[in-house]
């Protein structure tokens, strides 16, 4: 059994779920809202120590045909940052309708959650 992490990185925050390779199913863990990377990167390196993951995913925004923007750019940095910074192999999955699927209000935290969407799709696509 393995446990990884799932991010869904954003600028001004960063959601975070976890779940293990046994029975595949993703959980919301946290928000990280450090205004810094530098803090965001101390927040993260707690996360590691604490799950030891075996690999982490991150969510890959893309426009509706495929097509990649500024967005996909950073977090592409992102999953290299966490690779470089922990050599934790790092997965990006296609992230186009992860926040779509969750039902909240106007001003709703759900970076977590989006996480976990991005995870539970991994998961999936594991299975399948």
């Amino acid at each position: 059994m393995e446990t990884i992490l799932g991010f869904d990185f954003g600028l001004k925050r960063v959601g975070v779920a976890v779940g293990n390779t046994m029975i595949r199913q993703a959980q919301p863990l946290t928000i990280i809202s450090a205004i810094s990377n530098d803090a965001k990167f101390i927040e993260i390196a707690a996360l590691m120590q604490e799950w030891q993951p075996a690999r982490c995913i991150v969510g890959l925004p893309l426009h509706p045909d495929g097509a990649e923007h500024e967005m996909s750019v950073r977090c592409r940095r992102f999953a290299n940052q966490l690779h470089g910074r922990y050599g934790v192999p790092t997965i990006l999955v296609d992230e186009r309708y992860s926040s779509a699927v969750i039902a909240h209000q106007r001003g709703e935290r759900i970076d977590d959650r989006a996480a976990a969407i991005i995870l539970q799709q991994y998961f999936d696509d594991l299975s399948a």
